[in-house]
């Protein structure tokens, strides 16, 4: 029963198929017509809008290029100001240093002429010319006068001009006359009483100089010059210069202080041990040929037992060293060379004697110059903390001290080197020569023993 069913169904469900696929289709076409409508309306619509933006699309890119346009010919215009704007700032901060700096040359100008006035002043009214530097007068015209006024003295200064007055003679009195300048640097007076070159006596006053130059005086105020003249150079007349005075050796020792009197007592007792010391070696020294020809003589002649005896009554270094040489002279050869050079020994003090103190003298004086120059250089130094460098009198007594103890060393310390090496050169020939001589004596003794 069952499958029969289902037998009958099965020709039902294509029918069933069929029928709805053939609705469909009715259907289908039945709304064609209707959709094509549409889409013709909606295509046609969206054609015009698509025309329409592009007719829009096509106006704003002529708008905008338009834009564009005037924008790019705005910047160009802009460019062009800021060109123009920053060549005008540039002139203008040129014009600006250029007025700074023509304001700075007139206040330096301000400045050097108001300093030139001021110079001028100052050194003027020394020779009573007046310069007016108020501030309400006229600066060119004040610095007009001012040359003319130096240009006027500087002739005068720098010519040859005579004028009356008075000085001081040497003896402190007062002589009246004639004083004839030259230039600004130096006078001659010239008067009854005495003549010569003048030097400043303070205050502006004259006094004649203590050297002999009436001549000079004399030539000049007949106006007959020679070639050589003698005349005192001055700066001015403010201060008194003290009369030159020659220096004598004890106002050279004076200056070296206490340091220089040790090198000078250093210096004359090397000088007495030197003396000492040339006494000793003439008498270590003396006799040394005659001594050894006697002994020669002896032991040629085969007579060399009486050689001792023949030189007893010689005295000194040289006779006691062949002595002992002559009481040995029958031993063995390196006995006999020892005793002479035990002998040349026991005698090297005597010869030597001072010889490395002379040395150490030479040595030591010139470090006391130098100590002498250390000191003096800390007084010179003491004296500028206290009183400054104003007057150079009081720096004259370091100063003196410094060179003179230097100079003081060193003329001690030359000759004692000089002298002592030489001595010892000396007493090496001495001591050499009786070595020799020695020696000699021995070759000749034992040359006759054979």
């Amino acid at each position: 029963m069952i499958s029969n069913k289902l037998q009958c169904r099965k020709p039902l469900n294509g029918f069933h198929k069929l029928f709805t696929t053939i609705f469909i289709l009715t259907l289908t076409l039945l709304n064609a017509d209707e959709l094509s409508d549409a889409y013709q309306k909606e295509y046609t619509f969206l054609k015009a809008q698509k025309l329409e933006l592009q007719s829009r699309l096509t106006k704003e890119k002529s708008f905008q290029i338009k834009e564009i346009q005037k924008a790019k010919l705005k910047v160009q215009r802009l460019q062009n100001k800021l060109v123009a704007l920053s060549q005008s700032n540039k002139n203008l901060q040129m014009q600006i240093e250029k007025s700074s700096q023509m304001l700075d040359d007139k206040n330096l100008n301000k400045e050097i002429t108001s300093s030139v006035i001021i110079q001028a002043k100052s050194l003027l009214n020394e020779y009573n010319i007046n310069v007016n530097d108020a501030q309400d007068t006229a600066v060119v015209a004040t610095m007009n006068k001012a040359f003319v006024d130096a240009s006027s003295l500087y002739k005068k200064l720098s010519s040859l001009h005579k004028e009356k007055g008075s000085f001081y003679l040497v003896d402190g009195t007062t002589a009246t006359g004639e004083i004839i300048k030259v230039g600004n640097i130096a006078a001659f007076g010239v008067s009854n009483k005495a003549s010569g070159a003048l030097a400043p006596a303070g205050n502006g006053a004259y006094k004649v100089w203590n050297q002999d130059t009436e001549a000079e005086a004399s030539a000049f105020a007949s106006n007959k010059l020679s070639r050589d003249i003698k005349l005192f150079i001055y700066e001015n007349l403010d201060k008194d210069v003290e009369y030159a005075k020659e220096k004598t050796l004890e106002d050279t020792l004076e200056g070296g202080g206490t340091i220089g009197y040790i090198i000078l007592g250093l210096g004359a007792l090397g000088l007495l041990l030197i003396l000492l010391r040339v006494l000793l070696l003439i008498k270590s020294g003396s006799n040394v040929k005659q001594i050894t020809n006697v002994v020669i003589s002896k032991v040629e002649t085969g007579k060399g037992d009486e050689a001792l005896e023949a030189i007893k009554s010689f005295k000194g270094a040289t006779a006691r060293v062949i002595k002992a040489t002559l009481r040995n002279i029958k031993k063995e050869r390196d006995h006999i060379e020892d005793i002479v050079t035990e002998n040349i020994l026991n005698e090297s003090s005597n010869i030597d004697r001072f010889g490395n103190f002379v040395l150490v003298l030479a040595a030591v004086a010139p470090l006391l110059g130098l100590l002498g120059t250390v000191t003096g250089m800390i007084a010179t130094f003491d004296i500028i903390t206290t009183h400054g460098t104003g007057d150079p009198k009081l720096l004259s007594g370091g100063i003196s001290e410094a060179l003179v103890t230097t100079m003081l060393g060193l003329i001690v310390a030359i000759p004692l080197l000089l002298l002592g090496n030489l001595l010892s050169g000396w007493a090496q020939n001495i001591k050499d020569s009786m070595e020799q001589s020695a020696l000699h004596i021995v070759n000749l003794f034992e040359i006759n023993k054979a």
